[in-house]
């Protein structure tokens, strides 16, 4: 069965002591036994405090991040490519560090807007290091999830089809996962259904965000269809909520997001109620269809 989890940007912009206490405690008072936390600004995460503050209220951990354009594996320059594993290894080695079996993201490249096509020398950087990345990660037994991202916010893998070519390209290791967000296959994918059937075991980690990044069931997303791929493909990993406001400002994220609007300001009435819509959601996908 899926763990539901919520994204640390629904209640902090900080990861330091106070901001992991709130985070938590808000995660556990709406019902989640998941947290993800943002590894943009890895020095002020404070591991053994973070591990202490899960452990007290139960929580399990996932961690994501993208990279700049200056540390960037997908770079033709080889040493921008080299700064960007470094971080993605420091950033593995904290998630291992926290207790975390997934750490997912745009790991294969800057999280903002390109002026122009993927070189296949940069894809050749990128995926020799996702390969070297991937291989540290089962040494750690912790999952890579690649995640599918728009055109806006990457232009190396904007489909789960992309995604799939790319994880065969590596070498296919099985703790490489496609990571599907619904806000950005709104903008990319034919379809909600499509893209988890083909995906089927190689799907590991889940993003469930509404198309204007507020409050599910207040935009466009056909959730039904998606929940029910979700258990035609009989998917059991994470499903993370995710949902940014100008409300909750991580001070670089929130700019690589363009989040300039407040469309929510009461992080507990929002959490609370995406758990309860994606429970229910859960809830009747996996019920068999009647009739007469």
């Amino acid at each position: 069965m899926s763990t539901l989890g919520v994204h640390a940007l629904v209640w902090t912009g900080d990861w330091d002591r106070e901001g992991a206490r709130k985070a938590a405690a808000g995660s556990r008072a709406a019902g989640y036994d998941l947290v993800e936390i943002s590894l943009h600004d890895p020095e002020i995460v404070d591991i053994a405090g973070t591990r202490e503050v899960l452990k007290e209220y139960g929580l399990a951990v996932a961690c994501s991040r993208g990279l700049s354009f200056d540390c960037d594996v997908s770079a033709e320059d080889p040493a921008a490519s080299e700064r960007g594993e470094a971080l993605l290894r420091q950033a593995l080695r904290i998630t291992s560090d926290l207790g975390g079996e997934y750490f997912t993201g745009v790991l294969y490249g800057a999280l903002g807007k390109y002026g122009q096509q993927p070189t296949a020398r940069g894809r050749a950087h990128a995926v020799a290091a996702l390969r070297r990345l991937a291989a540290e990660a089962a040494d750690l037994g912790v999952t890579l999830g690649l995640e599918v991202v728009n055109r806006y916010e990457n232009n190396l893998i904007n489909t789960a089809a992309q995604c799939l070519e790319l994880i065969d390209e590596i070498g296919a290791p099985p703790n490489v996962k496609v990571h599907l967000d619904t806000y950005h296959m709104n903008i990319e994918e034919q379809d909600f259904v499509r893209p988890v059937l083909a995906c089927g075991d190689r799907l590991g980690y889940v993003h469930v965000g509404e198309s204007n990044r507020g409050y599910l069931g207040s935009g466009t997303i056909d959730f039904t269809a998606f929940f029910h791929a979700l258990a035609d493909i009989g998917y059991d990993g994470p499903i993370t909520f995710e949902s940014f406001s100008s409300a909750v400002v991580a001070p670089g994220l929130s700019n690589d997001l363009a989040v300039w609007r407040n469309l929510w300001d009461d992080s507990a009435d929002l959490a609370g109620h995406a758990r309860a819509y994606m429970a229910g959601q859960l809830k009747a996908a996996s019920r068999p269809a009647t009739g007469v």
